[in-house]
């Protein structure tokens, strides 16, 4: 069943942020289970991290882009690096002006969400087309 027919108009982005939710309680799932059977927590992070990010790859491409990926698990890893650098520089940023990095860290979600979205439909979710 296609992804439209689950979500019927639900916009795009309001998926996107609620997919990324059940992303995130997957991957602190299965990093709590590999704690849970032992591992230390350096391999339950790096592990849990590859199980997350192979996760919303995927439910990422079908439910919130109706389709699967024409750019690739690269380019999926790709965005999430940039995002991660913008998010680093933000809350340095922050840091200067005495903002709390809780607080700052807080003020970013949305915003990095916002990034994330426009970047994976720009370069990872994109249709035959171009940008959808």
């Amino acid at each position: 069943m296609r992804a439209s027919r689950l979500w019927g108009s639900t916009p795009q982005l309001l998926r996107f942020l609620v997919v990324g939710g059940v992303n995130t309680l997957f991957g602190y799932g299965a990093f709590a289970l590999l704690l849970l059977i032992g591992l230390h927590y350096a391999w339950a992070a790096l592990l849990g991290t590859i199980a997350g990010v192979l996760f919303n790859f995927f439910t990422t491409g079908r439910l919130v882009f109706d389709r699967s990926s024409s750019g690739g698990l690269f380019r999926f890893v790709a965005v999430y690096a940039v995002v991660y650098f913008l998010n680093v520089a933000a809350l340095w940023i922050f840091e200067q002006v005495g903002i709390n990095p809780y607080v700052s860290g807080l003020i970013l979600i949305l915003p990095m969400a916002c990034v994330s979205f426009l970047l994976m439909r720009r370069f990872v979710f994109r249709s035959a087309h171009g940008a959808h």
